[in-house]
């Protein structure tokens, strides 16, 4: 019988290296082993998991996790990390899959084809876009705002205590893959990059913004079941070229729309566990995330009770999951 998925959180402060020995509240701690992933070909073992810090990874791991320990008897350890330290875990073991990566080249670079601690499994199915929003009531009422151009004639409006005299760009947690402060500088605006912290900080911003008739304008991205409630408008940005953020202190364009995709280590990929396959063959939609993502962030449904409730609606796509 698998056992009860467990759940490691880190502190904001984990940003050194994996293994320092940190207790988790599930139990396990980063630097203990929590078993070989597999266990041996055809057994699945201890699954470790990664899991970033926004709902639409989360919604990734739970319904992965779900599927591993109900259909192949995993023991699924799920572990809080911010991106790079996920990495980090790929040639300890202490991870063996990140299930929502956005682009990140240089970590690529490092761990797959310098270190060859990682392998890429191929894309997760859903498009990535990241981009500065705004709430839907301001877009109606001042509709140029939504061409960069304009933002420095509203910069004023977006004050704060916390952003100097300039305009506010809210962004979310700084472990986010964003380049909006060198945007701001290279494209000369009148507005400071100041940190919400979390996701749920960026959606309270949103939600408020939008029912009180706030001057909001913040880092935001699909997929996120958040447009569903508050359709906020995307601020167009200089059209993004191949190469135009290759430097990332020159940056002066918009985000390119990514493929997400899926993360494994190496160790883990010639396991022969069967929660690789599952990890390999995983892919869905936008709406099949934003759907989980809802019924968690929402709904206040725990992410395993997300979880069985869309795979026990969607059976022939996780059974094409499995093969």
């Amino acid at each position: 019988m698998p056992q009860p998925v467990r759940r490691w959180r880190s502190g904001v402060a984990a940003t050194a290296v994996l293994g320092l020995t940190l207790t988790a509240c599930g139990g396990a701690k980063v630097g203990e082993d929590t078993g070989a992933a597999g266990g041996g070909p055809g057994k699945c073992g201890t699954f470790n998991l990664a899991v970033s810090p926004w709902v639409g990874y989360e919604a990734n791991a739970a319904v992965i996790a779900h599927v591993a320990e109900k259909e192949l008897g995993c023991e699924v350890v799920q572990k809080d990390l911010k991106a790079e330290i996920g990495w980090q875990g790929f040639e300890s073991g202490e991870v063996d899959a990140i299930v929502e990566n956005w682009g990140h080249p240089d970590l690529k670079k490092k761990y797959i084809t310098e270190q060859k601690t990682a392998v890429n499994l191929g894309p997760t199915g859903n498009k990535g876009i990241i981009g500065w929003y705004i709430p839907p009531w301001i877009a109606k009422k001042y509709p140029d705002i939504t061409n960069w151009k304009n933002l420095n004639k509203y910069a004023s409006k977006f004050k704060t205590s916390e952003s100097g005299g300039k305009g506010q760009l809210l962004d979310g947690d700084p472990s986010y893959q964003t380049n909006d402060e060198a945007l701001v500088q290279n494209l000369k605006l009148d507005f400071k990059v100041v940190y919400a912290g979390s996701e749920t900080a960026l959606i309270q911003a949103f939600r408020d913004a939008e029912q009180n008739k706030k001057w909001v304008i913040g880092y935001f991205y699909e997929p996120q079941w958040l447009f569903s409630e508050v359709p906020l408008a995307h601020i167009d940005l200089p059209k993004h070229t191949a190469g135009c953020d290759a430097d990332p202190a020159k940056v002066d364009c918009d985000y390119p729309v990514f493929d997400l995709d899926k993360i494994v280590s190496t160790r883990f990929a010639k396991s022969g566990s069967p929660a690789y396959d599952l990890v390999k063959n995983f892919n869905w939609t936008n709406d099949d995330q934003n759907t989980v993502a809802k019924y968690i962030a929402l709904d206040k449904m725990t992410p395993e009770a997300a979880a069985k409730k869309w795979v026990e609606a969607h059976p022939d796509k996780v059974k094409g999951w499995l093969g």
